[in-house]
Formats: structure tokens, C-alpha cells, sequence
């Protein structure tokens, strides 16, 4: 009988360790840090590369809503064929792994649960562990992946061996990140590996075993699946159940309470990038071992990872630095220090900094926006809307706006009026007129726009009708 493998890719972290590059609004696995490919997309491609005796279908991938077109686009991109899960609120990973679960159709299907910001580098080996994992997986286990460790690391939690059963190990004990004398201990131990997040068990299995000691996560999660709705192409759980779900983590929630967990050891070249040292680790070095991206000049300078975004960034007579600069944001941290980054993210939270939001340049279903200069009166954003995008029908209540096409076509709607518009042309919308934009054309529509008024917030819209479901914000 064939096996049927259901990747199941978790792609809800916000990558908090990367800020000022990750954004909650477009984290990290959305991003192309190496030009091939974002992590979230590489993922994707890892899954159909598997080369295993199985019927791979196809994946079934959790996220945030404000996410959802995002992961609908760069898996167009790749022509993937997916089911999209859209959860309300975060609730760590039991209860996303466990809507994935609710959903298919026979209980015996295997799901291989991949985090989507995970960096691995030779399939052969991985295709190798999926296939071990599968066959402990029939003998009803829930098997997680040991990566073999390369260096006392304090950045991950760590996995125990105990018994040996088929080609893997009984899980011993897991344990949280440690502090680096405990982790060189671990190392001279041999017994420990890290904790990858990366599992794999039969449905029925998983279920059973959340029911059994979470039965919180297993009842408002079942109650949202049943409740849940399609949406476009996605399907939305339930937020009302969804939201009384206890947030926990797989591991905490099931894995170190089974008496079925067992572990295959992934002796390979393996990142979760979770932080600025990591990438530094699985980036090409310059003859001073520097990571640079962008315009980046530097004299003297070694051992740095150095990112510019808009500008031109020197350096001279520094080492082991991590420099990021962005449009809206410059980051200077020690090498040593990057798992820090999370402390700064934190103060920017406590703040109520929209840096941590979003970039200046900010994507939408139909493209996107980016602003070019603002004051207490007034804003000016480059819009770029792709062929076929269309904007809402809107419209708002304390700002005027000044439409100028640079390059495509614009169709747009003024009240009950409709006018096209090309290269050099312009319109005005005064304050609480409706309308709306669209590209009819096949080329990417450009135009300025100038904002006029006392509030020019991104919550000053009003939808009445759009395409993608949104809501007034």
C-alpha cells in the first residue's frame, strides 16, 4: 500500500530576531536573502524534490490571515498546487499542525510538518531521514528530526537519545536552550542533538495523542475547523473558537508528554536563520570574511555582516559587526549579540513603533504602496498596481488625494463617473468622494499620489466593496 505524505509548512513566525529586515507584515520566510528564492518558496521546492517511495500530496500550509496573499503569491509563483489554512490569532504550533490534521479526509495520511524559514541543504540526506521517519511513523510514533549538532550552540533546544527503535531513537528528554558551558557539555555528551521542529506522525496518531493531553487544543480546534469557511482560495478557522484555544507549542503540548516519541538523527547541513549569526554562517565571505548585500564599501573591516538597502554604507577599522540598513530603520549590533535583536524589537513593541510593522514600502493583493516623503499635512507614495490589481472601492473622511500617472493606464472610478487615464494625466479626489483604481492593462500601472488633510492615517479608509475580502483598516 502507498504511503500518502501531506507536508504540512508552518509559516506563521514574525522572525522578531531579524528586525529591522523581517517585519511582522512580511517576515522573514516571505524574504529572499541570497537572490534564490524566499525561504518560504525553498521550502515548497524541498518538499516536491523529496525522493522517497510515497505519493507526496500536495501541501497544506498554516499561516497568519494578514499573511494570506503573501503565501498565496509566491506559491503561484512556483504554480503550487496548496490548501491555505488562515488562522485568526496566533496559538503557537499544536493547534495550527492540529486544523491540518482535522482537514484531511483519511487518518492514516502521513504529515510531514516543516517550519518555512528552515535552510537545508542536501535532499538526498533529508529525502533519506523523511523515509526513516515514515517508517516509525506507520508503527504509530510521532517522530521529530535530531540535527546532528556542529558546534555548542545556545541558540537551540536539544533533543536526548534514549533507546534505539528501528532507525531512529526513543526522545530521552528535551531540553531548552542552554547556556554555552551546559552546551559544550552536551556536545562532549553525544547523547544530545538539536531540536529541529520538524516532525512527522499519521494523523489518527497525532490527534489521539493531543486529545489525550491537551484536550483544550483538541476540542477548540476541532470546533473551528467545523466552523471554518472558504474564503477566495483559503480556508478561514473559526476566530471565535480558534481564539478560546490554548496557545501552545507541539512539543510542550504533546511531544514531551507521549510515551510515542521517538526521533530520527539528520546528520546535514541545516539553519533555521534565526538570527543574524546564523545567516552570517550560511552566507559567502569576501577575503575578510565579511557578508556584504547592497552598496557597501569598507576599509579595514572584518568578520562583519553588513546589509544596505537604499544607500551607500561604509565601514572602516571595525570587526565582528552586524550592520543592516533599511529605508526606514539602521541597526548596529555585535556579532556575538544578534539573539539579542529580539530585546530591541520588544522596546520598538512597547512603543508602539510602526517599524516593526511593516516596511516603507508596504504590499498589498494588487501590489503596493510605498511613501516617498510625509509631514503633519500632507504625504506623497509611489503606488505600483500589477496588471489586473484593483484597488477597493473606498473612500475617506479627512484626506484628499492627487492622482499622477507616470507609466501604464488607470482606470478609476469618481463617484458614478468613470475615467481612463495614461502617462502624464492626473485626477483629484476631494475628501469623502468614492472611488477606486484599477489596471486594465498588461503592463505594472505607476503613479504619485499626494495626500492632503489633518489625518493621513492607513486606518482613514472605508471599503465598500473588494475583490479580496478585506476588512476597513
Amino acid at each position: 500500500m502507498t504511503i500518502k505524505i501531506r507536508p504540512v509548512i508552518l509559516s506563521g513566525g514574525k522572525g522578531s530576531r531579524l528586525w529591522p529586515l523581517s517585519r511582522d507584515l512580511y517576515p522573514k520566510q516571505f524574504l529572499d536573502f541570497f537572490q534564490t528564492g524566499t525561504l518560504f518558496q525553498e521550502t515548497l521546492e524541498r518538499v516536491k524534490k523529496l525522493e522517497i517511495e510515497a505519493e507526496i500530496l500536495s501541501p497544506c500550509i498554516v499561516c497568519n490571515a494578514d499573511h494570506r496573499f503573501l503565501v498565496a503569491e509566491q506559491a503561484r509563483f512556483l504554480n503550487g498546487d496548496c490548501q491555505i489554512i488562515l488562522e485568526p490569532v496566533g496559538r503557537n504550533t499544536a493547534p495550527g499542525i492540529a486544523a491540518a490534521a482535522f482537514l484531511q479526509e483519511d487518518p492514516a495520511t502521513i504529515l510531514l510538518v516543516l517550519p518555512a524559514d528552515h535552510i537545508i541543504e542536501n535532499n538526498n540526506l533529508f529525502s533519506q531521514a523523511v523515509m526513516k521517519a515514515c517508517t516509525l511513523a506507520k508503527e504509530e510514533y510521532l517522530v521529530t528530526f535530531g540535527i546532528v549538532p556542529t558546534a555548542p550552540e545556545t541558540g537551540y533546544g536539544y533533543l536526548q537519545k534514549g533507546k534505539a527503535v528501528g532507525e531512529g531513537f526513543l526522545v530521552e528528554n528535551f531540553v531548552e536552550k542552554p547556556d554555552e558551558k551546559t552546551a559544550k557539555e552536551y556536545i562532549k555528551d553525544g547523547s544530545y542533538l538539536w531540536n529541529s521542529g520538524m516532525f512527522v506522525f499519521q494523523t489518527k496518531n497525532y490527534l489521539a495523542e493531543l486529545e489525550k493531553y491537551a484536550k483544550d487544543i483538541y476540542s477548540g480546534t476541532k470546533e473551528a475547523v467545523k466552523n471554518s469557511f472558504k474564503d477566495l482560495d483559503f480556508i478561514r478557522l473559526e476566530e471565535k473558537s480558534f481564539e478560546k484555544t490554548p496557545s501552545d507549542s507541539i512539543d510542550y503540548a504533546v511531544m514531551e508528554k507521549t510515551e510515542k516519541c521517538a526521533m530520527v538523527a539528520f546528520d546535514a547541513p541545516w539553519n533555521d536563520l534565526g538570527s543574524f549569526g546564523a545567516l552570517f554562517e550560511v552566507a559567502e565571505k569576501d577575503a575578510q570574511n565579511n557578508v556584504c548585500f547592497g552598496d557597501v564599501i569598507h576599509d579595514e573591516t572584518k568578520n562583519c555582516y553588513i546589509y544596505a538597502e537604499n544607500r551607500l554604507v561604509t565601514t572602516t577599522g571595525v570587526e565582528n559587526l552586524v550592520i543592516i540598513e533599511t529605508a526606514d530603520s539602521l541597526l548596529v549590533a555585535n556579532k556575538d549579540k544578534t539573539q539579542d535583536v529580539k530585546n530591541i524589537y520588544n522596546k520598538l513593541l512597547h512603543l508602539n513603533r510602526s517599524e516593526i510593522i511593516n516596511h516603507r514600502k508596504v504590499f498589498r493583493p494588487w501590489g503596493s504602496f510605498e511613501s516617498l516623503e510625509q509631514s503633519a499635512r500632507f504625504q506623497v507614495k509611489r503606488i505600483l498596481v500589477n496588471p489586473g490589481g484593483c484597488l477597493s472601492l473606498q473612500k475617506h473622511y479627512h484626506r484628499a488625494e492627487h492622482w499622477i500617472i507616470v507609466q501604464g493606464t488607470a482606470k478609476v472610478q469618481l463617484g458614478e463617473n468613470e475615467i481612463l487615464l495614461s502617462e502624464d494625466q492626473s485626477t483629484y479626489i476631494p475628501v469623502g468622494m468614492v472611488h477606486r483604481l484599477e489596471n486594465p492593462g498588461k503592463i505594472p500601472l505607476e503613479l504619485i499620489e499626494v495626500q492632503t488633510g489633518a489625518y493621513l492615517g492607513e486606518d482613514d479608509i472605508v471599503r465598500l466593496e473588494d475583490v479580496y475580502h478585506r476588512e476597513s483598516k
